[in-house]
């Protein structure tokens, strides 16, 4: 046994990271998941994968919208190697990786610096759930946002097609289920996804659909079958059996503008 399943147990930190360097070391096909993949460990096991096998290769503009690709065992991967990458998030953090001429920029993603049409690609992993909410479990230098602001992720929305240049790649990963709203973050439900494809206008969309399911780890599912999904928050929650180490379930967009 490993013990605790939870982010706080000691031996999580560790294991997550072997299991996700492991995981991006091999192909990544949605539909053929083996049994048990990625037990007990939260959806970054799945957007990374899902990330770097539907990122092209090459060179190109690339705009990190919420730090998540700010680990040295992202930055890393060969698909980042010959692209410019920009990461903009609220504050500094402890990584950072300026050496290897990564930019950092910090601000509100509601209101980005960047001119219009400058990024061939923008990332926001699960990000997009936090905005317009107290951000100050993630940055101790955050606006502590004692308003909920629900709806105002659209114009970050907004903002992220704004910068992309046309015919360019957004990838956007949201964790999906039954509407809730904490005073960090929210769980999107099928009709704010597709308010957030309406928002962005793209030319065409891929939509996929994960769901954790206990023991069986994660799978692939579609939006009827993630739709009653729950979000397990270790700090607050009592856990229940099966229960996710995060979100229960992920939804990941590939827009096309």
């Amino acid at each position: 046994m490993l013990g605790s399943r939870t982010q706080r147990s000691r031996w999580y930190g560790g294991h997550r990271l072997g299991q996700i360097v492991e995981t991006l070391a091999q192909p990544f096909v949605p539909e053929k998941l083996p049994p048990g993949f990625g037990r007990w460990m939260d959806e970054r096991i799945i957007e990374y994968p899902w990330l770097f096998s539907r990122l092209p290769e090459g060179p190109g503009t690339l705009l990190d919208a919420g730090s998540v690709l700010n680990h040295h065992f992202i930055v890393a991967h060969p698909k980042l190697r010959r692209k410019k990458l920009t990461i903009m998030t609220l504050a500094p953090e402890p990584e950072c990786y300026w050496h290897q001429a990564i930019s950092y920029v910090y601000g509100d993603l509601r209101d980005l610096v960047f001119r219009d049409g400058l990024f061939d690609y923008v990332v926001s992993i699960s990000t997009l759930e936090h905005v317009g909410l107290d951000n100050q479990r993630f940055h101790s230098l955050a606006l502590d946002q004692k308003k909920q602001e629900t709806d105002s992720y659209l114009l970050a929305v907004r903002e992220l097609s704004r910068v992309l240049r046309p015919g360019g790649l957004c990838f956007i990963s949201l964790p999906y289920g039954k509407r809730v709203v904490h005073d960090w973050m929210q769980l999107f439900d099928q009709e704010m996804i597709e308010s957030v494809i309406h928002e962005f206008r793209p030319q065409c969309s891929r939509v996929t659909y994960f769901r954790y399911l206990g023991d069986d780890g994660w799978k692939l599912s579609d939006a009827k079958a993630a739709a009653d999904a729950r979000y397990f928050d270790f700090e607050k929650d009592a856990p229940w059996k099966g229960h996710p180490a995060a979100a229960e379930a992920v939804v990941c967009l590939e827009l096309k503008k």
